[in-house]
C-alpha cells in the first residue's frame, strides 16, 4: 500500500509525524485532517503475488508510481521516502532518507497508507480467521508465525515471506539447509 499527497504551499497539519511513531488513535485522528486539507491524495496497492514476482522494493516503487499517476493534481516535485527514485515518472523527484520523519507530505502519505493497510488487514481477519491479522496487521510477529505454522499459509500470504519460504523448503526437502 502506498499513498501520494499534494500539499498547497504553506499548508501545515499539526501532529504529523512518521506513521510508525504515532499511536493508532493519533493516525485515525489525523486521517480526516489530511484528507480534508490537502490539495489531493491517492492510494495504490500491489498484490502479494506481484510482490512475490518482482520483490518487495520493486513492488513498493510500483505502488508509489501508481499512486502518483492517479493524482488529479500533478505536483512539480515528488518527495520520495528513501534513496531510490520512482521509475517511470516524468515528474522531478527528490529522495529523502528518513523522509517519513522529515517531510510533511511523506508523513501524511505514510499515515494514509498505514491506516488503509490496517483497514484491509482487519477485513482480511474476517475472511481468514485464526491468523490474527486484526492484531499484527500482517507483520512478522511471534503470534503471526505461530498461526502460519498451525494453519499453513492462506491465500494472501507472500510465498517469499521468510517464515513461509522456510516452511516450504522444509516440506519439500525435509531440512532447512537451503
Amino acid at each position: 500500500m502506498a499513498a501520494a499527497v499534494v500539499f498547497e504551499t504553506g499548508l501545515s497539519i499539526p501532529g504529523l509525524n512518521d506513521s510508525k511513531l504515532l499511536s493508532k488513535s493519533q493516525r485515525l485522528k489525523l486521517t480526516p485532517a489530511i484528507i480534508e486539507n490537502v490539495a489531493g491524495f491517492s492510494l495504490a496497492a500491489v498484490s502479494h503475488s506481484v510482490i512475490d514476482r518482482i520483490n518487495i522494493l520493486k513492488a513498493t516503487l510500483l505502488a508509489m508510481r501508481l499512486a502518483v499517476e492517479d493524482l488529479k493534481i500533478k505536483p512539480d516535485i515528488i518527495y520520495v521516502d528513501g534513496n531510490k527514485e520512482i521509475p517511470g515518472l516524468d515528474i522531478a523527484q527528490k529522495t529523502v532518507v528518513g523522509g517519513d520523519r522529515l517531510i510533511p507530505q511523506i508523513m501524511a502519505a505514510s499515515i494514509l497508507a498505514k491506516v488503509t493497510r490496517d483497514y484491509y488487514m482487519i477485513s482480511y481477519s474476517r475472511k481468514y480467521p485464526g491468523y490474527g491479522f486484526e492484531k499484527h496487521k500482517g507483520y512478522s510477529t511471534a503470534e503471526h508465525i505461530r498461526a502460519i505454522k498451525k494453519l499453513g499459509p492462506c491465500a494472501i500470504h507472500r510465498l517469499t515471506f521468510s517464515p513461509i519460504n522456510q516452511m516450504v523448503i522444509w516440506e519439500n526437502d525435509g531440512n532447512t539447509s537451503q
